[in-house]
């Protein structure tokens, strides 16, 4: 042990504190939405007696209680302002969280373990949207999302396209030498087969890319790595090793907006969900409907909906608002025994 290893220990803690305090304030925004008013002196004499009678060891209880005051201030503070919520899922640094900035930054990232709980916090409003990711140029669809696309109430507001750059991230005070795992979601794994192959690395695979980055900070894993964003490193202060390390460059994941409420307004691409009847040609008769109004169709792909059937999602360039357009959805809906519009929106290309 020397000087410097005392000090990357306390940078990984206050790294740490700051991403705790800034959990903590998610919840506050969260708590906004069960509250009538932001004001609640019993909750914080409750707390500020709970703080001074847990503070033990070095910490002076006083400075517990002045810290935590500083810390209810600025929690109110956030639930007096304007702060809407957008979920995501994985942990803080996940490249859910960096397509959400890029559809607004105005937008406060909270993180979700599971996408069902990004739909459900969507649908009963604890969250104001929601991002998910519907496919990759690489892994292809995301099955789990398009499954519970099919029966949501939900719209889509946006729709992000997010280019995907992996980078090996290790403890600001590992030997690059003495790194022989490598933790991070299944795909992320996959997508870096040749690289990993290349360096003698041992995958092993974990539910999240931020998430694995997590853990080994948190568990102070000197021969481990983490592939995830350079974002993730910013967070959990630790050193990107290599950057671009996937093996394909056109690596690219298209993420949609959540919202409870249709979108207003003109957009570049329209999403629609339908089904048709278990008659020969009847998907042939849909597809020619957008031919002929020589609407580009950017997508269409069929997902297992109930047994023996099929539910078929298709983008295409243009807006809902336009007669066209109008006519199209009209004579589509005449033909198939189920159809929606999901949201006419604008798409941002990162």
């Amino acid at each position: 042990m020397n000087l410097k290893t005392v000090r990357t220990k306390i940078d990984f803690l206050d790294a740490k504190i700051l991403q705790l305090l800034n959990d903590r304030m998610e919840q506050s925004l969260l708590a906004k939405k069960f509250k009538s008013e932001v004001e609640d002196t019993g909750r914080e004499k409750e707390l500020l007696q709970r703080v001074t009678r847990n503070s033990r060891g070095l910490i002076n209880p006083g400075f517990c209680t002045s810290l935590y005051k500083e810390i209810l201030a600025e929690s109110k503070r956030l639930q007096e302002g304007d702060h809407p919520l957008i979920a995501f899922q994985g942990e803080h640094g996940a490249y859910g969280e960096a397509a959400a900035k890029m559809w607004d930054k105005k937008l406060v990232p909270v993180a979700c373990k599971e996408f069902i709980d990004i739909f459900n916090g969507v649908r009963e409003g604890y969250f104001d949207f929601g991002i998910v990711p519907v496919e990759n140029t690489l892994g292809g669809i995301v099955g789990p999302v398009n499954s519970l696309l099919i029966n949501t109430p939900l719209h889509i507001a946006g729709a992000v396209e997010a280019r995907i750059s992996h980078c090996l991230l290790a403890l600001p005070d590992a030997d690059h030498r003495e790194i022989k795992t490598v933790y991070s979601h299944p795909q992320a794994l996959s997508q870096c087969r040749q690289f990993l192959a290349r360096n003698k690395l041992e995958p092993v695979s974990y539910y999240d890319t931020a998430g694995a980055v997590r853990m080994v900070a948190e568990n102070h894993l000197t021969g481990a790595a983490a592939i995830a964003g350079s974002f993730a490193a910013e967070i959990y202060n630790m050193d990107v090793l290599k950057e671009h390390i996937e093996d394909l460059p056109e690596n690219k994941t298209r993420f949609v907006i959540l919202s409870r409420d249709k979108p207003g307004g003109p957009g570049n691409k329209c999403s629609v969900l339908f089904h048709t009847a278990h008659k020969s040609g009847t998907l042939y008769n849909v597809l020619k409907v957008f031919a002929e109004a020589k609407l580009n169709l950017t997508k269409i792909e069929s997902i297992p909906d109930e047994p023996g059937t099929y539910a078929f999602f298709l983008d295409f360039k243009g807006d809902s608002n336009h007669p066209k357009t109008r006519e199209a959805i009209q004579q589509v809906e005449k033909i198939t025994t189920r159809f929606r519009v999901l949201g006419c929106y604008n798409e941002i290309k990162g």
